[in-house]
């Protein structure tokens, strides 16, 4: 019988499988215009490798959730790395830009395979509030990666140029690579789904007749869209607006990175997790619509920077506890669960990132930053009334 894996190992592990989505999506961004130069072509065109892997990053989720119910984690897991190596591999090869482009796809899908194999694995392994602490560090790097890839990739760009970038990405994956050999699965045979092959993604019809399930999904698709809008319109609003350099912005971005993961890691210091999650949608509106009005107004950049700090925190409260009450709620149904949950939340991502730009930017960031922290708290209460319906319901039965 093999030894288990140790605490350490596996949060290590999951840590890492975690950020490397968010790595793979982001960390060449500071190298496109040189990709442009490279490969002759268009710097729009050079963005669709971003697109395409933010599409692997949801597709490949609906995958290997499922998947990974039926034949455990472990596998799933290595057939992801080594799809992950060869794919980069193929990037770093690429011919033209259409090749790269297809390849981007294939390596988003790999990444998925990580993220959403991570959240199972601790789904598997804890529950109650070891699991809530367990997701608190993934949430927090969750949370942080987004931000902190792109102020990695500034840095190794001007050295290594994007091809280093992406031979950095190998190397990550070969170390991970070992890790999933190492890895002990964590999901036994008795109890892994046990449909025909064919069936497999039936679990989603199920996982989605869940609404309080849904609700937090949602919850956290709208959160998502506060994070991907701040990333996709800081960079203008930092440099463009208000006139700053490329590293000061870097700075703010490593110091908002920091805001999310304390809130990320703090939110276990509630004693319900939905008290956790209810406290950070209601400061993530408030917070929003005052960050919207000063936009609106011009405000100065410590005003835009201060607020966004705490908007930033409120957001990182919610990421933890809705997953951990997403997770609860379908645990017979984990992978499929934390596939939905990433997938959508990535889709969210993928098409509030683009609104920021309609328009005066100042002006379309803020009434973002309102509309999805307004509906992400709608989400919560639709859930939370739902959970009290169901416990008066079985308190009367």
């Amino acid at each position: 019988m093999s030894k288990a894996n140790s605490r350490v190992f596996i949060l290590i592990l999951l840590g890492m499988l975690t950020a490397f989505g968010p790595f793979v999506t982001d960390m060449y961004l500071p190298s496109l215009p040189s990709m442009g130069h490279y490969f002759n072509t268009t710097s729009s065109m050079v963005q669709l490798g971003l697109t395409t892997s933010m599409i692997g990053l949801a597709i490949g989720q609906i995958f290997f959730g499922p998947l990974s119910d039926r034949y455990g984690r472990r596998l799933p897991l290595l057939v992801a790395m080594w799809l992950f190596i060869v794919s980069t591999l193929l990037c770093l090869f690429s011919q033209n830009i259409h090749q790269f482009i297809a390849f981007r796809l294939l390596q988003g899908m790999a990444g998925a395979g990580g993220i959403v194999i991570s959240r199972s694995v601790a789904t598997d392994k804890y529950s109650g509030h070891e699991l809530a602490k367990m997701l608190a560090v993934i949430g927090a790097i969750n949370g942080v990666a987004p931000v902190a890839a792109p102020i990695v990739g500034g840095v190794f760009t001007e050295m290594v140029g994007w091809r280093g970038i992406f031979c950095i990405l190998l190397v990550l994956g070969a170390i991970l690579l070992i890790g999933s050999y190492v890895f002990q699965e964590s999901l036994p045979k008795e109890r892994r789904s046990a449909k025909k092959w064919a069936d497999t993604f039936h679990s989603f019809g199920i996982v989605l007749k869940n609404r309080e399930y849904v609700c937090y999904v949602l919850q956290l698709a709208f959160a998502q869209g506060v994070l991907f809008s701040y990333i996709a319109s800081s960079p203008f609003i930092v440099q463009q607006h208000f006139g700053f350099s490329p590293l000061v912005f870097s700075l703010c971005f490593s110091v908002n990175a920091v805001s999310i993961g304390v809130a990320a890691a703090l939110s276990v210091k509630f004693h319900r997790p939905a008290s956790c999650t209810l406290a950070g949608c209601v400061g993530m509106l408030a917070l929003a619509v005052c960050e919207c009005v000063a936009l609106m107004l011009e405000c100065n950049f410590w005003t835009y920077e201060l607020l966004l700090i705490a908007l930033l925190f409120m957001m990182g409260l919610t990421f933890t506890s809705s997953t951990t009450l997403a997770m609860d709620c379908e645990r017979a149904n984990a992978g499929t669960a934390s596939a939905m949950l990433g997938a959508i939340s990535f889709a969210a991502g993928g098409i509030v990132s683009p609104l920021v730009g309609i328009g005066n930017i100042l002006s379309s960031t803020g009434i973002v930053f309102v509309v999805c922290a307004f509906f992400s708290l709608c989400c919560v209460l639709r859930a939370l009334g739902r959970r009290r319906a169901r416990l008066y319901f079985h308190r009367h039965r």
